[in-house]
């Protein structure tokens, strides 16, 4: 059964909704209950709120034994300032839906369409509305969350827009498909002097200048291959704006990615190794700190062979394209804790405005693919 003329104006003006009022990871509150909302009249056998924060799951169950299939798209906008000249732009000034999210939760508002009106001969479905996708904390909280674990998925199913892809194409492998990342804060604390005197004190600039080199040395990026590492310097500050005070402290931060988590692990302990050995040689205090954690995401074969029979089935083309990716996405995380998962990536179209770019809108054209594609997975899966 596929959605009606009807439904597809009616998702496009939930989705141009969405858009219109963004929230930024972690204060999804409103956008929680527009979901919820948009669910009702579909009769999910249960939604629950507040996952991890503002996460909805809406619940399609059979009543019959088999198999717990989850399907995710997330909530939460960005930090940025829309310059679109859409009629449905963000009216929250600095907040912004530039990488989809709000079209990924429409397919999955669509989704609870075709379910209500055809529930699966077996098991259960579960769709996953999950907050705070792009700080990478998202995920982790909603899979650590009490109320999910009654929901725990056998199968995650997830898709992702994107532009330079052609419009309805996508891009799809086993294996590694998204690098694991954190951001590392590193602090290095001396004494600050007179600008006469800048060997009085115990300034920062020596370690900051031989840290940058040494980070970029120990991340060098290059292709996508086993054992591609990228240390990206994305902040640095010194000292006070003068001109007459040699610095005292430093504070630079830098993103790190590898291809699987053990790499990462392996490239912040010697990033950090590396900051502790020059603030000893300049007699500093170094300290850290973590945020933005990604877990390396990567598609089970079983998984990513349903989701290839979906596309063909939806006559939807498809190809590895270039991954895996350099960027990073907390789906990964679905798959660590037991379920066989997989993720592909939908094309926008060739010249579409890049994510996280100021004038990037979703294509609406992708709500009804994207409803197909995971009704025909969810099809293999459960019946």
């Amino acid at each position: 059964m596929t959605l009606t003329n009807a439904d597809i104006v009616d998702l496009i003006a939930i989705r141009r909704d969405l858009h219109a009022n963004p929230e930024r990871s972690g204060q999804e509150r409103q956008t929680a209950r527009r979901i919820a909302r948009a669910l009702a009249p579909w009769r999910p056998q249960h939604v629950i709120p507040g996952l991890g924060g503002h996460g909805v799951a809406a619940v399609y169950d059979s009543g019959q034994d088999g198999p717990t299939v989850l399907v995710r798209s997330e909530l939460d906008a960005l930090p940025i300032l829309e310059l679109g000249n859409v009629p449905h732009v963000s009216t929250h000034p600095g907040t912004a839906h530039l990488c989809g999210h709000d079209g990924h939760s429409t397919i999955l508002l669509g989704l609870a369409r075709r379910l209500h009106r055809r529930a699966p001969r077996s098991g259960r479905v579960v769709l996953m509305f999950q907050p705070a996708e792009e700080d990478g904390t998202g995920a982790a909280a909603v899979l650590d969350d009490p109320g999910f674990a009654p929901l725990t998925p056998d199968w995650a199913f997830s898709l992702h827009n994107m532009p330079g892809v052609p419009l309805g194409h996508a891009l799809i492998a086993p294996g590694p498909v998204n690098c694991a990342s954190v951001g590392v804060k590193i602090t290095l604390t001396g004494e600050t002097a007179h600008a006469s005197l800048p060997e009085t004190g115990r300034a920062p600039t020596l370690a900051i200048a031989r840290l940058i080199d040494g980070l970029q040395r120990l991340g060098p990026g290059g292709p996508m291959e086993p054992g591609f590492r990228l240390a990206t310097i994305t902040h640095l500050s010194m000292g006070e704006p003068a001109f007459g005070i040699a610095p005292g402290q430093a504070e630079l931060w830098v993103t790190l990615r590898a291809v699987s988590d053990s790499e990462l692990a392996g490239l912040v302990a010697q990033s950090e190794s590396l900051a502790r050995d020059q603030a000893a040689m300049q007699a500093l205090h170094v300290s850290f700190s973590h945020h933005d954690p990604f877990a390396a995401c990567f598609n089970h074969p079983d998984a990513t062979a349903i989701l290839c029979r979906a596309l063909e089935a939806s006559g939807v083309t498809h190809d590895p394209g270039d991954l895996p990716m350099r960027a990073s996405e907390d789906f990964g995380r679905f798959g660590i804790r037991g379920a066989k998962a997989a993720m592909l990536f939908l094309g926008a179209g060739a010249d579409h405005p890049a994510l996280h770019t100021q004038s990037y809108d979703f294509p609406d054209d992708l709500i009804a693919r994207g409803v197909a594609i995971f009704d025909h997975a969810i099809g293999q899966v459960l019946g």
